[in-house]
């Protein structure tokens, strides 16, 4: 409330003067008074509406708080849910990462491993390819080698084939000789008495002479004296020069029965040297070069086994078997065979 001061009261100079100055002042502070009790109801009347907003206000915010005092507990749980799912989650993460790093260290080392192994089979790989290599020149050797042998083989059972129509020829000459060599003892016996009962006369000496070179003929090896003749001549003709064709037709079949058995031999050394070759060649190689090698001396085996079964004439077969035995005898009968 404002209060006058006295110093502030003026000197009234009349009472009515005073009067009205009072009064006026009274006036003024009953219209003060007035608004103020107005201001004072409406302040009540503003103050129990705000005292009713705010007890609204603090009703929604005590409600506000609560819930949020719910939902702070519910969180806090649910924090300490997490925590432990959290603290679960990172020993379970702390496990699994451990057992990954074992895992990476073996797969480090099995790689390392690996790493080595390709390499070893890159070596291996080289090698083999270079035994590779070295297979194929020695197979393709091998396959000339074979060719030229097969060709060799075809060609020899070629004149294997002619030795035999030959083998059949000097048979039949050699029965033919064996009838002449006893035609000649015949003849020889008989000259013998004719000339111990008639005096001997120059002719007769000159066919002893004769006889006695035939003879020698006969007994020693034969050699070639002239060419073959038809040995269906032989037959009918029975005089000297018939029977010196027989003998050189014969010692010729007999010379070419030679130059077979010759060959035979120079076949079966080769046969020998391939089969060492062969044996080296398995060693290096493998199975391939093995059935090759299989095929050519079964070719082989059967061209001796088919040289060894031959017999010609009485012949003793060691003389076309063995390759370093000495020829053996011939019966007293046949002709002496020589290679």
């Amino acid at each position: 409330m404002y209060i006058m001061n006295t110093d502030m009261i003026p000197k009234f100079t009349s009472k009515d003067e005073e009067i009205d100055f009072w009064k006026t002042l009274s006036l003024k502070y009953k219209k003060n008074c007035q608004e103020a009790q107005e201001e004072l109801l409406e302040f009540q009347e503003g103050s129990r509406e705000l005292e009713a907003e705010l007890e609204t206000q603090l009703g929604q915010a005590e409600h506000h708080t609560s819930v949020l005092h719910s939902e702070n507990s519910r969180l806090k749980n649910e924090v300490d849910s997490l925590k432990e799912k959290l603290e679960q989650q990172y020993a379970q993460s702390y496990k699994q990462i451990n057992m990954l790093e074992d895992d990476l260290g073996q797969t480090r080392g099995i790689k390392e491993q690996l790493h080595k192994y390709v390499r070893e089979l890159e070596q291996s790989n080289d090698d083999l390819e270079r035994a590779k290599r070295a297979t194929i020149v020695s197979l393709e050797d091998f396959e000339q080698r074979l060719n030229q042998a097969i060709e060799r083989n075809a060609f020899l059972e070629s004149e294997l084939d002619e030795k035999e129509s030959v083998l059949v020829s000097v048979q039949r000459l050699k029965d033919e000789a064996r009838d002449l060599r006893q035609e000649l003892a015949v003849r020889e016996r008989s000259t013998d008495v004719t000339r111990m009962s008639v005096p001997t006369s120059p002719i007769q000496d000159d066919n002893d002479k004769m006889d006695y070179s035939v003879q020698a003929s006969l007994s020693l090896p034969a050699t070639p004296l002239a060419k073959s003749a038809n040995p269906t001549e032989l037959s009918n003709v029975l005089g000297n020069s018939a029977r010196m064709s027989a003998l050189n037709i014969v010692s010729d079949l007999l010379r070419k029965v030679g130059a077979l058995e010759s060959k035979l031999t120079a076949c079966r050394n080769f046969a020998k040297d391939q089969k060492a070759r062969n044996s080296y060649a398995i060693t290096e190689n493998g199975n391939v070069i093995n059935g090759n090698t299989a095929k050519f001396s079964h070719t082989l085996h059967t061209t001796s086994s088919y040289y060894d079964k031959t017999v010609v004439n009485g012949l003793d077969p060691g003389t076309l078997t063995a390759i370093t035995a000495p020829p053996s005898p011939s019966p007293p009968d046949l002709l002496p065979l020589i290679v």
